[in-house]
């Protein structure tokens, strides 16, 4: 054979392993960077669900109304001194602490506002007890069927009492507003007008 003939051949199987040898390095590296957006896909798609988890979290409150609204009037006078609210967990909602720390409650009235007025739980078990434990222009949560905990959970009911005080009381007519804030999630909202006709030292249905 002829010499020049048989170094090309040798050449040509040369070039075809390196041209095989770079063709794999291309696939691995193409496979290894694939692997890697593929991950980074994934990677995004599980914080964009964990963001939006979280927005609809804090876009919700953790608590919502369980009942209507009781007023109680003063003892002398037609005007709204004691307010009610029953409570529970909010649908998705495990658990919900309610010790000092973790909740504000403010009031606003036609011409007052009551910023953070919360005194944390009360372990009274009646109405007349409980009532009589909450200072004026402060509130406190009762929680019944409880644990003897602050921590609102799934089996129990919690109650809000609110007593407002001499020159705060609220007037027939009058509209009341009540914020409740935890730890997590949007705030309870509760918006009351007071009835006509109501009379001293009883119960009034708010709705």
């Amino acid at each position: 054979m002829n010499p020049l003939k048989k170094l090309l051949k040798t050449k040509k199987g040369i070039v075809g392993i390196e041209a095989a040898i770079v063709l794999i390095a291309f696939i691995v590296i193409a496979a290894a960077l694939s692997y890697v957006v593929i991950n980074m896909g994934f990677f995004a798609t599980q914080k964009t669900k964990e963001t939006i988890g979280s927005g609809m979290e804090e876009a919700t409150s953790a608590l919502q109304l369980d009942g209507s609204v009781i007023a109680k009037t003063n003892e002398t006078a037609a005007n709204i001194t004691y307010l009610i609210i029953p409570v529970k967990l909010s649908v998705g909602k495990s658990q919900v602490d309610l010790g000092n720390n973790t909740v504000v409650v403010s009031v606003y009235l036609p011409n007052a506002t009551l910023l953070d007025i919360y005194d944390g739980i009360s372990n009274k078990t009646t109405w007349s007890d409980l009532m009589t434990d909450v200072d004026s222009d402060k509130s406190k949560f009762a929680i019944f069927n409880g644990d003897d905990d602050s921590v609102l959970e799934s089996t129990e009911k919690a109650f809000l009492v609110i007593h407002l005080g001499g020159g705060n009381q609220l007037l027939e007519y009058e509209t009341i507003k009540i914020e409740v804030k935890t730890g997590r999630g949007a705030a309870l909202t509760v918006v009351r007008t007071a009835p006509g006709g109501m009379t001293a030292n009883s119960f009034v249905d708010l709705g």
